[in-house]
């Protein structure tokens, strides 16, 4: 398969016409692959559009969705960054580019060491793997310039905001029940923090933090 022309047609055909347009965005999903983020089986799909399951309830996030959050978190050269939920490393290698630091958090130790192998191989020096749960974040490195969870959210959890840093920014597809989602941006503003809708997505719920079950007589 001739991953690299797979690359360019997914730039152009899945994202650049889908309102996506900060270069250096476009630049550094161009420049990442995402095959070598794979197991063998799944290589073939790299370029999908779509979630691609990776087992245990994990996926490597949709490439426009993907993009749409990193997107509206408006990432710059100097940025501290926080990513919630990279189960292969490529979000975090695509960060990597765009960012001076990223913090990549995994709550299983196992996918936190594969994925820490991967950028490792890749001789991505700025991403520093950590281990925790989603929920809490990672405040022993905050405040952040920007926090993306790359999984959906049935509601914000409440840590995070606190861990941006004056005008950051946290991202996040919020999908209270199944089959719907908004991205949320939330920028903080001194002790108050704004929140908009910049678009609609839908991706697989991170663990532990998909709608708690409802139970009824």
């Amino acid at each position: 398969m001739d991953f690299a022309a797979a690359r360019f047609n997914m730039v152009e055909n899945q994202i650049r016409t889908n309102r996506i347009d900060q270069p250096r965005l476009l630049q550094a999903l161009a420049a990442t692959p995402r095959e070598p983020f794979l197991p063998l089986a799944l290589r073939g799909c790299a370029y999908a559009d779509a979630d691609l399951p990776l087992g245990q309830g994990r996926v490597l996030i949709q490439p426009l969705v993907m993009a749409q959050l990193v997107q509206a978190a408006a990432i710059g050269p100097d940025d501290v960054v926080l990513a919630i939920g990279d189960a292969t490393g490529w979000a975090s290698a695509v960060l990597s580019r765009l960012a001076s630091t990223v913090v990549a958090l995994e709550s299983d130790p196992e996918r936190a060491r594969a994925v820490a192998a991967r950028l490792a191989e890749r001789e991505v020096d700025n991403v520093a793997v950590v281990e925790g749960e989603f929920a809490a974040g990672y405040p022993a490195q905050a405040p952040y310039d920007a926090i993306l969870l790359f999984g959906a959210v049935a509601a914000l959890p409440p840590a995070l905001p606190a861990q941006l840093a004056e005008h950051g920014r946290l991202v996040a597809v919020v999908a209270p029940r199944p089959g719907t989602g908004a991205g949320v941006r939330v920028v903080r503003a001194g002790a108050a923090f704004g929140q908009e809708k910049p678009f609609d997505a839908a991706t697989a719920y991170l663990p532990g933090l998909g709608p708690r079950p409802v139970f009824r007589l």
